[in-house]
């Protein structure tokens, strides 16, 4: 099984309501009331959905990218997003899409990163978005809902989303955070088909401490038991990632490699996990592409995401295992 090559799939949707044109660097030391002298920097279309959109044209597979842009900062972030190959649904915003900087300190390595707010939504904006989403939503596809809200839009809106792609006979994948998370995870609301979060997400729904794997599952299972999603993946950072479904509990051991950013790792994963899940493959196969791609990630530098030949290097099935739970 070569996880980078083309193969069918269903259609993919990757929801982008807050993009960005991210720029990164490298400086000597990050110090105030100086000239920081830069390297020429890297520039790359980002945010949550767009960078799964990303992510699936680099393994292979293809997608189609909603997003929200506007200004000048927009139709640069198009046409970037046009040069990958990926195809685009877009809303026209008045404003201008949000810059994100990041600067990695050569002293350190650490990482300083920037994010500016993206343009403020209307009521009216929002109820385009849906539409236009709901549209676009073929029956047994997967849409992907990945990435921060901009000012403006409720933290309500991963819930409407789910009701609408439910009435289309889509399947949603959700990986959010805050109160926008906290939302769409209350009962009574539309089964989603996958939640990813990662650990203090998970505990901060839970309201408790998850130290060990028995504690995550435990809470994965809650959440399963409100009917909330068909599977839960947590993400446990160098304690791997788990998947909780009503078909049982799996665990992809984290593979230790040199990292030079996280940025993008979690979209990566999400992208691994939506791919595999489109060709038909499996759960354990899913977490294992997921994982792979995440890895991958994290050992290219700045806003870079999964080089092919890495994920071919480091998908594992063997590295995923059955767990009681």
């Amino acid at each position: 099984m070569k996880p980078t090559a083309p193969a069918d799939q269903v259609p993919v949707l990757t929801v982008t309501l807050n993009p960005a044109l991210d720029l990164s660097t490298t400086t000597a030391s990050v110090r105030p009331d100086l000239k920081l002298r830069c390297d020429a920097p890297l520039i790359h279309p980002g945010g949550g959905g767009v960078n799964v959109s990303r992510a699936i044209r680099l393994m292979g597979g293809t997608s189609c990218a909603f997003v929200a842009l506007g200004g000048l900062t927009g139709q640069r972030v198009a046409r970037l997003l046009q040069a990958e190959g990926i195809a685009l649904a877009v809303q026209d915003l008045p404003g201008e899409t949000r810059e994100s900087f990041t600067a990695t300190e050569r002293a350190t390595g650490q990482q300083y990163r920037y994010v500016l707010p993206g343009p403020e939504w209307s009521p009216a904006m929002v109820d385009e978005a849906l539409a236009t989403i709901a549209a676009r939503v073929e029956a047994g596809g997967y849409v992907v809902l990945s990435g921060s809200n901009p000012p403006g839009v409720p933290p309500g809106f991963g819930r409407d989303l789910a009701q609408a792609v439910a009435q289309a006979g889509g399947r949603l994948i959700v990986d959010t955070s805050g109160e926008a998370l906290r939302r769409i995870t209350q009962p009574g609301g539309p089964r989603i088909e996958v939640l990813r979060i990662d650990g203090p997400e998970a505990e901060a729904l839970a309201g408790r401490p998850l130290p060990h794997q028995r504690d995550t599952l435990q809470f994965a299972r809650e959440l399963l038991g409100r009917g909330l999603a068909r599977a839960v993946v947590i993400a446990r950072g160098a304690d791997g990632n788990l998947l909780a479904s009503a078909d049982g509990c799996w665990h992809a051991e984290a593979k230790r490699v040199p990292i030079l950013s996280k940025i993008g790792a979690g979209d990566s994963y999400v992208a691994g996990l939506t791919l595999a899940l489109a060709r038909g493959w499996p759960d354990p196969l899913a977490l294992a592409l997921g994982a792979a791609a995440a890895t991958a990630t994290i050992q290219t530098p700045a806003t870079e995401l999964c080089p092919p030949a890495d994920v071919e290097a480091l998908f594992d099935p063997s590295s995923v295992t059955r767990i009681d739970c």
